[in-house]
C-alpha cells in the first residue's frame, strides 16, 4: 500500500496510539494481510516501537503477517462440528483447492485456516468463506460452494476490464 493510503488511515484515527488495533484492521482490510513495509511506516508515523506493533499483530489471530488469498476459508473443528464430520469437510476442501491449512492457492484466491469454534454449533459442520457462513457443510457441497466464489471473482475481474 502506498504511504498516502496509510496516512489516510492514520488520519482517520488522529494518529492515536490507542487506535492501533483499528488501524491494523483497516490496513489488513486493504491488503488482506499486514505487510512488513506498512508496519514499518506505521511505526515511524506514530513514533511507536515496531516491536509493540508486532506484539499486537501477533497476539490477535485475526491479523496475518503473511499474504492471504482474497477469500479466507475457515473450517470449524470444534467439538460439535468435529462429531458431525468437519474433518472430512476439511480434507475435501484441501483436496479441491490443492492446498493445506495455512497455505494460499496459486491464483491467490483462497487461503485455508481452521478455528476451534465459531459459536454456531447448531449449524455444524460450518465453513466460513470471507464473511459468509455455510452451515451443515458436507464433503459433497464443498465444490459447488467454492465455485460460487470463483465465479464472483471472475465477474468482478470482468467488470474491471
Amino acid at each position: 500500500m502506498d504511504s498516502q493510503a496509510i496516512d489516510q488511515i492514520l488520519q482517520k484515527y488522529d494518529y492515536g496510539h490507542s487506535s492501533i488495533i483499528a488501524i491494523l484492521q483497516d490496513l489488513q482490510e486493504k491488503e488482506n494481510y499486514l505487510p512488513e513495509k506498512d508496519l514499518d511506516y506505521v511505526s515511524e508515523r506514530l513514533s511507536m516501537p515496531l516491536t509493540r506493533i508486532y506484539r499486537i499483530a501477533t497476539f490477535y489471530n485475526a491479523f496475518s503477517l503473511t499474504p492471504r488469498g482474497k477469500y479466507l476459508v475457515n473450517v470449524c473443528l470444534g467439538t460439535a462440528c468435529h462429531v458431525r464430520g468437519a474433518a472430512r469437510v476439511l480434507d475435501r476442501i484441501k483436496m479441491y483447492l490443492g492446498i493445506d491449512v495455512g497455505e494460499m492457492t496459486k491464483d491467490k484466491l483462497f487461503s485455508l485456516e481452521t478455528v476451534n469454534c465459531l459459536g454456531s454449533c447448531a449449524l455444524g459442520p460450518i465453513v466460513v468463506i470471507g464473511n459468509e457462513y455455510h452451515g451443515q457443510m458436507t464433503p459433497a457441497k464443498v465444490e459447488s460452494t467454492i465455485k460460487k466464489y470463483r465465479k464472483r471473482s471472475s465477474r468482478k475481474k470482468d467488470e474491471k476490464d
